[in-house]
């Protein structure tokens, strides 16, 4: 049996997730340390520039991977891939690579215009389970 596309792209949207999630851990390290990161974390120590930036990047890929990948699992359970799906899941993982490098390059609107291909990637891809 051949793997959809779509769900290809799904796995690597994870990929890109974990990217992530090591990116924004080792820039919060290099601010407060071998020895906070290690620890409980208990008190917690505020990060900032780009540490921050990678932070906020990752935690707003915590929000939108979620209702992605459902709306992925529902359009190929519906038996609804096709054009718009392979689009709609190839707009998302594009988006969401390049939004945290826009993100840490801080250029006004280009993080903005970054999130909406990966937002409207997602709406291609929810839009094709009703149509």
């Amino acid at each position: 049996m051949i793997m959809a596309v779509e769900l290809k792209l799904l796995g690597v949207a994870v990929i890109i997730g974990l990217i992530q999630m090591l990116w924004a851990a080792a820039a919060a390290r290099r601010q407060q340390g071998l020895k906070w990161a290690a620890g409980s974390r208990d008190e917690p120590r505020p990060i900032a520039g780009a540490a921050a930036r990678l932070d906020r990047a990752f935690a707003n890929f915590k929000e939108t991977f979620p209702l992605h990948a459902v709306a992925v699992i529902v359009a190929y359970l519906a038996a609804k891939l096709g054009d718009l799906t392979l689009w709609g899941s190839t707009l998302y993982v594009a988006g969401r690579a390049l939004h945290p490098i826009a993100y840490v390059l801080n250029v006004p609107y280009l993080r903005t215009l970054v999130w909406s291909v990966g937002f409207a990637g997602t709406l291609a891809v929810v839009a094709a389970i009703f149509l």
